[in-house]
């Protein structure tokens, strides 16, 4: 048996992207710890009732501040130090800069690595995001030397990645996104009328395309004004924040329905006839997409890394450029024309969904190339 520990961003990520995870590593025999900020009661309370600890400590998510950093990676070397675990995976930024650079410092034998996306920290071509990228990029290279394995979402990003020369190819396993559980996401049939129904599922932040839905939004509803397009999320404390005033506004113009945050987007997702992400975010594989796949609905998303795997073009729904409303009104509005092309696409969401990302597939490559 193994103790296995896993190093996270944000609690609820521990039940909603790793839960089937977590469960597989106790099926297997093995124990499983959770590290992650700010923990979340609930979240907490529902790894407690699976059998799994877990433990807090001091991060923040936004910005690098080095002595926020430095007591970021000391708490996690007394964690390790404290519990001596023999496997530590962790996935998103800092968590597997740190995470790794911990597991070093205190001869964990086996460090792992999961390259969930790379947020807006590989973008932009300013003097700071230049410096920012350059700093970024030497703290992965250190971390993920001492990894055993690196696992990446995306191709892009794994050849981002080798071409900088931040990680060993050597190490390298690609994984199709999280995955997702097929049978609690299960397929959903459409509306015999279908009145187009557009849904967002994103945090509400500038990158995730809020205002370009929005926009795009608007241009539809001058041809299809009983056109829906539904927004679901959190409002965060984030530099590039969407203000609740803004969001009020496209409300009260009759743009956008803010419908809130949601535990379970299964009641959103089944009431929506297509799924859409304008996101210019460097995702890894966004969850959201994989849920909306797996209840069977068109995807409209960005030609992006993470994205981009998640729709064959014609087939199962368009891929639109970044930043570009008018592209992405012109795809709602081919769906909108042509409503039975929502029901076909959507039955080919779902084989796609089970095709490539079925959870289980995606936990059996995790935990046979972590040796366990």
């Amino acid at each position: 048996m193994a103790r296995v520990l896993v190093i996270a961003s944000f609690t609820p990520s521990l039940i909603n992207f790793r839960g089937a995870l977590l469960r597989r590593f106790l099926e297997l025999g093995h124990e499983a710890l959770t590290c992650s900020p700010e923990p979340d009661s609930e979240a907490v309370a529902e790894l407690a009732g699976m059998g799994i600890r877990h433990i807090a400590f001091p991060m923040r998510r936004a910005g690098m501040n080095p002595i926020d950093d430095l007591r970021t990676l000391s708490a996690l070397r007394a964690i390790m130090r404290r519990e001596r675990p023999d496997h530590v995976l962790a996935y998103t930024i800092k968590p597997v800069i740190y995470g790794c650079l911990a597991a070093s410092k205190e001869r964990i034998p086996h460090a792992h690595a999961l390259v969930t996306g790379l947020g807006t920290t590989f973008q932009g071509n300013s003097p700071g995001r230049r410096l920012l990228t350059a700093v970024v990029s030497r703290l992965y290279r250190s971390a993920l030397t001492t990894c055993e394995n690196v696992f990446f979402q995306n191709q892009d990003d794994r050849e981002l990645f080798v071409e900088r020369g931040l990680v060993d190819p050597g190490k390298v396993t690609l994984v199709h996104g999280s995955g997702i559980d097929l049978q609690h996401f299960a397929q959903v049939p459409l509306a015999e009328v279908l009145q187009p129904r557009f849904l967002l599922i994103a945090r509400l932040i500038r990158e995730k395309g809020i205002a370009v839905y929005a926009e795009a939004a608007r241009k539809v509803k001058a041809e299809f004004p009983d056109a829906v397009f539904r927004v679901v999320g959190y409002f965060e404390s984030h530099p590039t924040a969407i203000r609740r005033e803004e969001m009020q506004a496209w409300c009260e113009q009759g743009i956008l329905e803010y419908l809130g945050p949601s535990k379970d987007v299964r009641g959103p997702l089944s009431k929506a006839t297509v799924y859409c992400l304008p996101t210019y975010y460097r995702e890894g594989v966004p969850r959201s997409i994989l849920e909306a796949l797996a209840v069977g609905r068109p995807i409209i998303t960005t030609d992006s890394p993470g994205c981009r795997d998640t729709v064959v073009p014609g087939e199962n729904g368009y891929l639109v450029p970044v930043r570009d409303a008018d592209a992405l009104a012109s795809a709602m509005l081919e769906l909108c024309r042509n409503p039975g092309r929502i029901r076909a696409m959507g039955k080919r969401s779902r084989r796609l969904a089970e095709s490539r990302f079925d959870v289980s597939q995606v936990n059996e490559c995790l935990t046979s190339t972590m040796g366990l």
